[in-house]
């Protein structure tokens, strides 16, 4: 799905102004979103982009696991597919896919999954597998792979995805991987290890799941954005936190780092 490129200005510390786009916004925001030394489940895409940008950053020891079996992969180049040998060749270690999922993912022993969504609804589901029936949709997506362990098992799920109706959606064409389910006490009643979404970064703002519904809230809007922008671009009735923040924008030693991994193909 192709991100937004609409283009964002904020004033840096001399008082110049650095463009940068609504996707740039958006990746910068989900790479402060992992601390240091953080083990994280990574996914293909925009969160393997955003968690290297991340270890070039503020968290240099962050633990980059990807569902082929490298762990602490540290890639100089970006990785075409989880597969790509440049991950097994700067991993720590590198362990069959079956140990990955059965003793370090499904025990619960993984911190951060990061992943992407082309569908989620307001209660943290994610479809990444048909839009439209599932006998004949319209468009077949590319499915679960590891998504629906890293869902359920991962001690707190971070999600980055463009932010429109056609995204945010009142119902899922399909759940491939479960956030809260239906709402409160859905993860218990399956035997969920994981604690669920934590966060949902858009190009819009942050969403954070209300600790009463889980529904997911508007919590904080990027720089230029305003919540009733978030609101009628998301397609249910999203309820905007009234301590609602503002992010901060990217630095320009963040644009400059992610401008160089984007040089490189990520």
């Amino acid at each position: 799905m192709a991100l937004p490129e609409t283009s964002l200005a904020a004033p840096s510390e001399d008082g110049r102004e650095p463009r940068y786009t609504s996707s740039e916004m958006m990746t910068v925001a989900a790479a402060r979103a992992l601390p240091n030394g953080t083990v994280c489940f990574v996914g293909i895409g925009i969160p393997s982009l955003a968690a290297n940008l991340a270890r070039h950053l503020a968290a240099p020891d962050l633990v980059l696991v990807y569902e082929s079996g490298t762990i602490g992969a540290r890639p100089s180049r970006p990785p075409l597919s989880i597969g790509d040998g440049e991950l097994a060749d700067t991993a720590s270690s590198v362990v069959s896919v079956p140990e990955i999922f059965n003793y370090w993912l499904q025990p619960g022993r993984i911190e951060v999954g990061f992943l992407a969504a082309a569908q989620l609804d307001r209660f943290g589901n994610i479809n990444t597998t048909v839009v439209g029936d599932y006998a004949s949709p319209r468009v077949r997506l590319p499915g679960a792979g590891g998504a629906s362990e890293i869902a359920c098992c991962c001690k707190q799920v971070i999600i980055v995805m463009p932010h429109s109706r056609r995204g945010l959606v009142e119902r899922l064409d399909f759940v491939t991987s479960v956030g809260y389910g239906s709402g409160p006490g859905d993860r218990e009643r399956l035997g969920f290890p994981g604690g669920g979404p934590s966060m949902v970064i858009t190009d819009l703002g942050v969403l954070r799941p209300d600790p009463g519904t889980w529904e997911m809230t508007l919590t904080e809007v990027h720089p230029g954005v305003e919540a009733a922008e978030a609101v009628a671009a998301t397609g249910w009735e999203l309820k905007v936190d009234p301590r609602l923040a503002r992010t901060a924008p990217p630095t320009e030693r963040e644009l400059s780092t992610l401008r160089a991994l984007d040089s490189l193909g990520w």
